[in-house]
């Protein structure tokens, strides 16, 4: 089905590993059609419940992009794959079922925006950070400079890209750039734990917090003329009680016994 990714579904979640392990994961034009082919069935396959995005191999997540592929582009060839890249995370990002970066070491440049369009982040204890692009020259494109500014600040975010710092997983977790650090060898299975947790829950309510979580960080165009984060809560909140899971959830409640939910 892919050629530089693993898919895979096990009990309602979908692992997808990038899988060029010989170029430490890095991304290209082909792994971003996948990964937009993959979000597509993600979306739509009502088996998957969440997502685990993680690395072949032991060393990298993602090591960064393939300089090789753009290194002689123009202008206009660098503004079109930036826009590819940025409209690949932003689906990953805006994804209505929960999705977790599985961070298995290098998580670099083009890595580092990956995870960072993930949910959340969980890393092994190998992990290491950074948006090294101005040793190339350049600049984040996939929404780095974005995504990690709202991650961990406008100061250590600028200090981070300005010198290329690369940074372990105990830095990143005191920066609040990853919510959990693990072993190698206990990672997925701290992934796996937590979205079990999660497929407890109502998944129109999952869905309905990831979109107003990144509206209060990205805004969101469809809520204009004058409509803030908490308009759109408002009316989601709202759009909740149009559910059976919020009858059975509140019933549930009452009567003392856990919830049944369906998804509707």
């Amino acid at each position: 089905m892919f050629n530089t990714i693993l898919f895979s579904i096990t009990e309602g979640i979908c692992t997808i590993s990038i899988n060029r392990p010989d170029k430490l994961n890095a991304l290209n034009k082909e792994v971003f059609d996948e990964l937009d082919k993959a979000f597509d069935d993600v979306y739509q396959n009502s088996s998957i419940y969440s997502v685990i995005i993680t690395g072949s191999g032991s060393k990298s997540f993602v090591a960064g992009a393939d300089i090789a592929e753009f290194a002689s582009f123009n202008k206009d060839q660098a503004i079109a794959l930036s826009k590819r890249g940025q409209e690949v995370f932003f689906k990953i990002e805006n994804c209505p079922k929960p999705v977790i970066a599985a961070v298995n070491g290098f998580a670099l440049g083009g890595g580092c925006e990956l995870a960072m369009a993930c949910h959340f982040r969980i890393c092994s204890d190998n992990a290491k950070f950074g948006q090294p692009e101005v040793n190339l020259g350049l600049i984040p494109g996939y929404g780095g400079t974005q995504r990690l500014t709202q991650l961990v600040g406008k100061a250590k975010s600028m200090e981070l890209q300005m010198t290329a710092q690369i940074i372990d997983a105990n830095e990143a977790s005191n920066l609040g750039l990853v919510n959990y650090v693990t072993s190698k060898e206990s990672l997925i299975n701290k992934c796996i734990e937590i979205l079990k947790v999660i497929h407890t829950k109502a998944p129109f309510a999952i869905s309905k917090i990831i979109d107003t979580v990144n509206t209060a960080v990205i805004g969101d165009s469809a809520f204009t003329n004058g409509k803030s984060g908490y308009d759109k809560e408002a009316e989601l909140f709202g759009d909740c009680f149009a559910t059976n899971d919020m009858k059975e959830g509140t019933t549930a409640f009452l009567e003392k016994r856990k919830p049944n939910f369906t998804g509707k």
